[in-house]
């Protein structure tokens, strides 16, 4: 579904420095690693957002860093977006949920209407459309986030620090309700974490980027049972020395 093969990336320093994986189709692919490794810039990478120096990216077979930006917009309706900023608009819930579909389909009024009230019953707020994100709380701001990115169906979903500045529950909220999503909609998921705890909780295989360099790629229980330092660190909270 996904590969990344040798990106680079820098801007006054270099971000990503030659990372290669990929993520198999269907698969909970969770990216791990310390403040400053570069997962947050290889999110956008994936999601077409900024372009490498050096190397490839293909979704489906298809390369996205060298389309023109129409090329891109027909590509990014495969792919939903959940950014760790929430990036919600100054407009109603329901409105914020149904920007995709305006934006990339043609579709009925009604029919976006409909598809609205099925993912607010989804992430639990039946009721809510007619809120404004002012008025939520962070839990509540990351739900209306699953939905909008969601609500395409897309076969790819991208989620850039989903559970930050949230509580331990509310966190495992969100990422059962990832992990839900994922299994009715049959996608393939992208989870770039800080909280290393929560999202291995879900993921089927894990990625770790130390320094820019991507040092593990491998399924959940070969990352609990890493000898590699900066992994066992990471991943059990260990105190071996600065990572």
């Amino acid at each position: 579904m996904i590969e990344v093969v040798d990106v680079r990336k820098r801007f006054a320093r270099p971000v990503l420095s030659g990372v290669s994986l990929r993520v198999p189709k269907g698969c909970i692919y969770a990216l791990i690693g310390p403040g400053a490794a570069g997962k947050s810039v290889l999110f956008k990478i994936l999601a077409g957002l900024i372009a490498p120096d050096r190397g490839e990216v293909l979704i489906d077979g298809d390369e996205i860093t060298t389309m023109t930006p129409l090329e891109l917009a027909e590509a990014r309706r495969k792919i939903g977006m959940l950014f760790q900023n929430y990036a919600l608009f100054e407009m109603s819930v329901a409105d914020n949920i149904a920007f995709p579909l305006r934006r990339l389909f043609d579709l009925s009024e009604e029919e976006i209407s409909e598809r609205v009230e099925e993912r607010l019953a989804r992430v639990a707020l039946s009721g809510y459309g007619h809120r404004f994100p002012q008025g939520l709380s962070g839990g509540q701001k990351k739900r209306v986030g699953v939905a909008r990115a969601t609500i395409a169906r897309p076969p790819l979903v991208l989620y850039d620090e989903p559970t930050a500045g949230l509580d331990p529950v509310t966190s495992q909220k969100i990422y059962d309700l990832i992990q839900d999503e994922q299994q009715k909609n049959k996608s393939t998921c992208v989870v770039i974490s800080s909280d290393v705890t929560g999202v291995l909780t879900i993921a089927d295989r894990v990625g770790m980027l130390h320094r820019g360099k991507l040092i593990f790629d491998g399924a959940t229980r070969e990352a609990q049972e890493s000898d590699i330092p900066e992994v066992r660190q990471f991943v059990h909270g260990l105190t071996e020395g600065p990572l």
